[in-house]
């Protein structure tokens, strides 16, 4: 465990394990911890690399609102801080996936492979009407709910509750202390906030930047089903053919598949081809991000 300032603000960074370099990115509102199922599986075969992103689990709070093309740059940099010079498999859950597939455009010439872990689908994305006054209604939401206390009463309390409805079943296995850390303070009320007021500005960054950049890396797609409703497989699989990348289904896992069924998350890792580094002459990093 490691913190290192990026941008002027703390990040908690974990690396574990040995071999080829895999990052690992949680989705919204998630901790480290949250892949402690799966790191175990990997460590033996990957040096495994895990961080929170600003105001997240043990990271410093920003007022910098996250972007696509910010967040995709925030993974080059904490490889950077790991020396993870060697092309890296990024993994995203979520609307981490929605960076990690940046990262991946952004930076060819540092991407090994990407593994999608039930990610977020936006098939037509559309941008917020009106983006500042939005903004400025999440800040203030933040500011009344945190000086009212609600991060520290309840904080915790929706964490729990937030994960058995993503589990298909069982509880938070994450321990109590690290939850009390993470999720009852107004960093992370401000942080979660922020990241769900930008989702969908997001979403409308990653559909310009696949009209115009293309995607080199090796893609898994590893899509939680539960059995009933296949609509949400159905888009899944939209989005692997799209990406010209392989699905892999994990059932039954509900959304949260690292805790679920964390060996088929590490079997999709480990079985994704590992793309060796571009030669110098080859796509470097896209322009006019």
């Amino acid at each position: 465990m490691t913190f290192v300032r990026l941008s002027g603000v703390p990040h908690h960074i974990r690396v574990d394990g040995n071999g080829p370099v895999c990052v690992l990115s949680v989705g919204l509102g998630m901790a480290w911890f949250d892949w402690d199922p799966v790191v175990p599986l990997l460590a033996p075969y990957r040096t495994v690399v895990r961080f929170d992103r600003p105001g997240l689990g043990l990271s410093g709070h920003t007022r910098a609102w996250p972007t696509l093309a910010g967040e995709a740059e925030r993974i080059a940099r904490v490889l950077d801080a790991v020396g993870g010079g060697a092309p890296a498999t990024v993994v995203g859950h979520s609307l981490a996936g929605f960076h990690c597939e940046a990262f991946a455009r952004l930076f060819p010439e540092r991407t090994a492979g990407l593994v999608l872990v039930d990610s977020s689908v936006e098939e037509v994305p559309l941008g917020r009407r009106t983006p500042e006054f939005a903004d400025a209604c999440t800040r203030a939401c933040g500011t009344l709910l945190s000086v009212a206390g609600v991060p520290r009463l309840l904080g915790p309390f929706l964490r729990r509750a937030a994960v058995r409805v993503g589990r298909h079943s069982g509880g938070d296995p994450a321990p109590d202390d690290l939850v009390r850390r993470a999720y009852s303070t107004s960093r992370f009320l401000h942080a979660v906030l922020a990241e769900n007021a930008r989702y969908r500005d997001q979403a409308v960054e990653l559909a310009a930047l696949r009209g115009r950049v293309p995607l080199h890396a090796p893609v898994t797609v590893l899509a939680a089903y539960e059995g009933g409703s296949r609509r949400w497989l159905d888009r899944q699989r939209v989005l692997a053919e799209g990406l010209g990348g392989v699905l892999r289904v994990s059932a039954p896992a509900g959304h949260l598949v690292m805790l679920d069924r964390p060996q088929d998350v590490a079997d999709a890792i480990l079985e994704t081809p590992v793309r060796p580094s571009l030669a110098d002459g080859d796509e470097g990093r896209a322009q006019d991000t």
